[in-house]
């Protein structure tokens, strides 16, 4: 079997804790910095950036987002926020501290999730291509063709760069799929479809949507669009992903 047609590995976890979550938050971007989490939440008229407390779900701070745009994915890049929007081609560059916009930058298609590694912002559009962009000039740089099996994989969502590798949430799946930034390949996977109970779903839930990761303390975050909770996981048999070039 080629190195492309190998299956990903299948990721096994185990759920250390979960927390709350404001259950009328539709969850586009997640990400986690200095002990809270960062949240961007869609809709048009209820798109929002907040800033949460992890331990009681708690926002403590808000702005909110003009109701013409429809919110989507969040990234930090040094003290500054990076917010996209899904279809109006325009992303907004907020102060870490304040939330004040500093600025704005267009690009072409959709915008779905964006995340970064120590030298480019990684942007997602649902296809099954993702974007490098400069994070000063918001420039397109380069591009990479994500393949599951050898297959192009469409509807890459929320994303997350985890370890060296990018975590992407598939639209509509229950999948998190894990992407080797250099050949684009899928090399393994986590799969999460008894998360929620039957209580926590009874308040009508949307799709698993959101990864963020606590580099420092090695913590994996993940919720969804209208969840009522947040679950923090634990990675079992992490030498796999190491290993999974």
């Amino acid at each position: 079997m080629s190195e492309d047609a190998r299956p990903p590995t299948v990721l096994e976890y185990e759920i250390v804790k979960s927390w709350p979550h404001d259950r009328a938050a539709f969850t586009q971007g997640l990400i986690y910095r200095d002990g809270f989490l960062y949240e961007s939440t869609g809709l048009n008229g209820r798109s929002s950036l907040r800033k949460v407390k992890l331990e009681t779900g708690e926002v403590v701070q808000r702005e909110s987002v003009a109701s013409e745009y429809f919110a989507e994915g969040l990234t930090d890049w040094k003290d500054r926020l990076i917010q996209i929007t899904w279809q109006s081609q325009l992303g907004f560059v907020h102060d870490l501290k304040t939330f004040r916009r500093e600025g704005q930058f267009n690009y072409s298609g959709e915008g779905w999730g964006i995340t970064h590694d120590a030298r480019r912002l990684i942007m997602s559009d649902g296809t099954s291509t993702l974007r490098f962009l400069d994070p000063q000039s918001f420039q397109q740089t380069g591009a990479l063709e994500v393949t599951y099996q050898g297959k192009p994989l469409a509807n890459l969502n929320e994303l997350e760069f985890v370890r060296g590798r990018i975590f992407a949430n598939v639209w509509q799946s229950n999948s998190i799929v894990v992407i080797d930034p250099g050949s684009g390949r899928v090399t393994a996977q986590i799969d999460l479809p008894g998360l929620l109970n039957a209580e926590d779903r009874a308040g009508g839930v949307d799709v698993l949507n959101g990864i963020a990761y606590d580099a420092r303390k090695d913590r994996l975050f993940v919720t969804g669009k209208l969840w009522p909770k947040i679950f923090e996981l634990k990675l079992k048999h992490t030498n796999l992903l190491d290993k999974a070039h």
